[in-house]
């Protein structure tokens, strides 16, 4: 391709599909583009995800139901939000992002918005007051790993995974691994 005399349209699309970061166009959170980084996030192709409710992307409904409503507030009086989760990919991993939107219909907020999607590795909620060793044990934890096999794949003991774990849940204020994977997906 001759970058010297690229019309300014393909310009524009190749800056949108190329971009370093992913790039999403919403319609009343349906997915109606996306470019190769959400692929490369996420794991689903472009035809598989546009279309589609962005719900796909979320781990569980209620995840799905209180960011909506969040957004939505949010977006009242104000175009621009921006909040890190958890997604869901294709396989099933569930990932920490950051997620930056803007709408361009202020009046109707979910009506036409475009979003970027970052994937933060290994950075739960409140990941501030979480040493690096703890944040890559929560997130085998919210992966569903048990013990054992998140020593095997942080090359650490089981025992030294239940002691972040213990430390993790109680720097988190929740008794058990149920609670503690409910607070990392579903926050207020």
């Amino acid at each position: 391709m001759d970058f010297d005399r690229i019309s300014e349209a393909d310009l524009n699309f190749t800056g949108f599909m190329d971009a370093p970061i992913g790039l999403m166009v919403l319609s009343n959170r349906k997915i109606q583009r996306v470019n190769t980084e959400i692929e490369r996030i996420f794991g689903w192709t472009r035809d598989e995800l546009e279309g589609q409710s962005i719900r796909i992307l979320y781990p569980s409904s209620v995840d799905y139901e209180k960011t909506g409503t969040r957004w939505r507030r949010w977006l009242d009086g104000r175009p621009r939000y921006t909040d890190e989760r958890f997604m869901q990919c294709r396989s099933g991993e569930i990932i920490w992002t950051r997620a930056s939107g803007r709408t361009l219909t202020p009046t109707d907020p979910f009506r036409l918005m475009v979003w970027t999607f970052e994937h933060l590795e290994n950075r739960p909620p409140n990941s501030a007051t979480l040493t690096p060793r703890e944040r890559e044990v929560a997130r085998h934890i919210v992966n569903g790993f048990t013990s054992k096999e998140t020593g095997l794949a942080m090359g650490i003991s089981p025992r030294t995974v239940e002691v972040h774990r213990s430390s993790v849940m109680k720097k988190l204020g929740v008794q058990n691994a149920a609670e503690l994977v409910a607070k990392m997906i579903v926050q207020n």
